[in-house]
């Protein structure tokens, strides 16, 4: 079951990632983590780095896929992309940090809820 559950979660970032390259974003990594977490996808594009936490569903029976970013993820995220900021000495003004939501129905093209600057600031 875990291995599933990884698998759909894995078909979920090559989406994703598909969806953003479509977007014109350069993509610069993927799956990156440190001992605060994992950043799921890093992206580039006019000069901003976009990280992004990508929620996968199969249907909406627990609610769509961006309820499940809960406070706690959000944290462990903002401590992630803070390392990988200070790691690579990015400048924060160029940092933006994102969530994309996919509910892929079995049988039904994939829906996209793409939230830019998840934290609003």
């Amino acid at each position: 079951m875990e291995d599933q559950r990884k698998e759909f979660g894995r078909h979920g970032e090559d989406r994703a990632t598909a969806f953003f390259i479509s977007h014109g974003f350069q993509v610069v990594d993927r799956n990156w983590s440190c001992r605060y977490g994992e950043i799921d996808l890093i992206c580039e594009k006019d000069g901003v780095i976009h990280f992004i936490e990508v929620k996968t569903r199969r249907s909406r029976q627990y609610g769509n896929p961006e309820e499940s970013i809960t406070e706690g993820k959000l944290g462990r995220l903002r401590r992630a992309v803070e390392s990988y900021v200070y790691v690579t000495q990015l400048d924060w003004s160029r940092v933006c940090i994102d969530a994309l939501a996919i509910l892929a129905e079995p049988g039904k093209t994939p829906e996209y809820h793409y939230i830019e600057d998840i934290f609003g600031g």
